[in-house]
């Protein structure tokens, strides 16, 4: 098989994450036209996503470990039926429960299919260039607010919201399936790692890297960065539109700062790759929560679309980087597992982000205290991140060959 295929995996990667966490992130466009139409709550729409998050959690890990065991196409093709699978079913649901249930469940199993394996499938391909690789496919989601946000918002104002679900369920389908049918496992001799845990054979004890002070700073600071953004993300076309913004101006901010997360990842990832992970990680982290306190002085839709740049870039930017720092620490044979345990931490972190903003808002009319409480988690990443012990490299271990 070619090198060169490796770069057909980080275009397969982005389509996924695009396809896949942009249909997820898209109950944010769907949320008012849903409580409009149902009379359903804003909180209890919004734990459907804190569901997604939980379920996330949980399902990352487990398809993260079933990509090093059984590859990684098995997993994401599975995913890709599964996701359309859950819009369609969501779309038809009568009451806030089935909803809950299908799209907070169904959605969130699916789209964890996605983000482990194939940054992990992204990181075993590459030795040099990695950062900027991983954070390709991480654009997806980048992309996604300026593609699959958009598209919803059309299809709701023109067919209202449960047609337009249901054609973002097919149109996952014909676009993810044959996407699924594409992706590989590396080469054989892209599979060699330098790191500490090479000397412990073909799979070093999980006991001891998950007990490891790598991962527990890596996990503990990939769950601080997503509680702080995960709320002020969902909640930020509400936000803008209780400030006085259009609709579909505020669905553009979401697309703002979608656009400003792709080049983040860009800039980030080449940082990260000239001058290492952890500077580029912590000063993204402090960037990231700076912008969330300056939501608080922000009113008008030039203002808005001025920090959604700003907050768009560090947290798009900073995401890829836990890959990278998983791959440096653990190398590529467990990959799948060590990321998916730690973006299983990263989705609980998410997970009460939405809610605690829709309780907020229902509670005090406003989203001032989720920005204030945002930012003070967001320094609490960076203050996590400087913990980062060295890369400890060893000799270079004999490569073990993997079946496609």
């Amino acid at each position: 098989m070619s090198v060169s295929y490796r770069w057909v995996i980080v275009a397969v990667g982005a389509l996924m994450t695009c396809v896949a966490l942009g249909a997820m992130f898209s109950l944010a466009i769907f949320q008012e036209p849903i409580a409009t139409a149902t009379g359903w709550s804003h909180v209890g729409i919004a734990s459907a996503m804190t569901l997604n998050f939980i379920v996330m959690a949980f399902g990352g890990f487990f398809w993260g470990a079933a990509s090093d065991r059984f590859g990684p196409r098995v997993v994401v093709l599975i995913g890709s039926v599964l996701l359309g699978l859950a819009l369609v079913l969501a779309s038809r649901a009568e009451t806030l429960l089935q909803f809950q249930l299908t799209y907070g469940i169904l959605v969130g199993l699916a789209a964890s299919t996605f983000f482990a394996p194939m940054i992990a499938a992204t990181t075993a391909w590459f030795d040099e260039n990695r950062g900027l690789a991983v954070s390709l496919v991480s654009a997806g989601m980048g992309v996604a607010p300026m593609t699959i946000s958009p598209f919803a918002r059309w299809l709701i104002s023109a067919y209202e919201w449960r047609p337009a679900m249901l054609i973002i369920g097919v149109a996952a389908w014909v676009l993810l399936v044959p996407a699924a049918l594409l992706v590989r496992r590396p080469p054989a001799d892209t599979a060699d790692t330098g790191t500490e845990f090479a000397a412990e054979g073909a799979r070093p004890q999980l006991s001891k890297v998950f007990r490891s002070p790598q991962f527990i700073v890596l996990g503990l600071t990939f769950s601080a960065c997503c509680a702080a953004h995960s709320g002020p993300i969902f909640h930020m076309v509400n936000y803008a539109t209780i400030c006085g913004v259009a609709p579909m101006a505020a669905v553009s901010i979401y697309s703002v700062e979608g656009l400003a997360g792709l080049g983040g990842r860009l800039l980030y990832g080449s940082l990260a790759d000239r001058i290492g992970v952890k500077p580029v990680l912590v000063a993204g982290l402090l960037v990231q929560a700076a912008a969330l306190a300056t939501y608080l002085l922000v009113s008008q839709l030039g203002e808005f679309y001025a920090l959604a740049i700003v907050f768009g870039s560090a947290y798009g930017g900073v995401m890829p980087l836990y890959a990278v720092l998983a791959r440096e620490y653990f190398g590529p044979r467990i990959i799948g597992t060590v990321f998916g345990a730690a973006t299983m931490l990263s989705s609980l972190g998410m997970a009460f982000g939405p809610l605690i903003g829709g309780w907020i808002f229902d509670t005090f009319g406003n989203y001032s205290w989720l920005f204030i409480g945002s930012a003070m988690v967001g320094l609490g990443a960076a203050a996590i991140a400087l913990a980062f012990p060295p890369v400890a490299h060893q000799k270079p271990q004999p490569a073990f060959g993997v079946a496609p």
